[in-house]
């Protein structure tokens, strides 16, 4: 599994900005779709929240790759 760490410099970002910003969605209505879908994990659970707002130390997965956020 491959691990991208992702830092930000605001107090969260949105599941959807996160999937673009980390590049395993190449825009962001393709992130929308696979969110909906319920193929995103936040945490170790399913999310379908497109604005779930990750704050540092959350971690998402889809696709084989997991994003932290720091």
């Amino acid at each position: 599994m491959k691990v991208e760490r992702i830092k930000i410099d605001s107090e969260f970002i949105r599941l959807q900005d996160l999937l673009k910003l980390s590049g395993v969605c190449a825009t962001g209505g393709m992130a929308k779709v696979v969110i909906q879908n319920g193929e995103v994990l936040v945490n170790g659970e399913v999310c379908t929240m497109r604005g779930k707002k990750m704050r540092a130390g959350d971690r998402a997965r889809f696709d084989n790759t997991e994003i932290e956020v720091e």
